[in-house]
């Protein structure tokens, strides 16, 4: 099953939506059974209960959003290339209680209308009172 491009966008749309309301079934509704996720860190998740299970702590915080810069989408061949920045509350005691901005690019592919691949990029550096700090994680 290949998704038209609007599909693709109308999927994304919602997909997006439940990142908002920090929804992790309605995120993993778009989700393929045999998922690969890799984020930013080199970590992985294969299949829907890992991803489930990696994302459940992330989600229960709830304190975060991502906010789409760009998105390209080839329809032919069921690709999505997704620009981002993501907010949140920093994670380094020396930014305690500081807003961190992130920005990102996922790269995501599609096989029988759901995401197969998700694989996250994130820039070295973050954004904290508009400077950019590098991450010591």
């Amino acid at each position: 099953m290949k998704l038209s491009r609007a599909e693709i966008l109308r999927a994304l749309k919602d997909w997006n939506q439940a990142w908002a309301r920090h929804d992790l079934e309605g995120v993993l509704a778009l989700m393929h059974a045999d998922v690969l996720f890799e984020n930013w860190t080199g970590g992985k998740a294969v299949g829907l209960e890992a991803l489930r299970k990696a994302w459940q702590p992330w989600f229960a915080q709830g304190d975060f959003r991502f906010i789409e810069e760009e998105m390209f989408v080839d329809e032919v061949d069921q690709k999505v290339l997704f620009r981002w920045h993501m907010e949140w509350p920093c994670p380094e005691k020396a930014f305690a209680g500081k807003l961190e901005r992130r920005h990102g690019v996922d790269v995501i592919h599609f096989k029988d209308g759901k995401i197969i691949n998700k694989l996250t990029f994130s820039k070295t550096t973050v954004e904290i009172d508009g400077k950019r700090c590098a991450l010591h994680y």
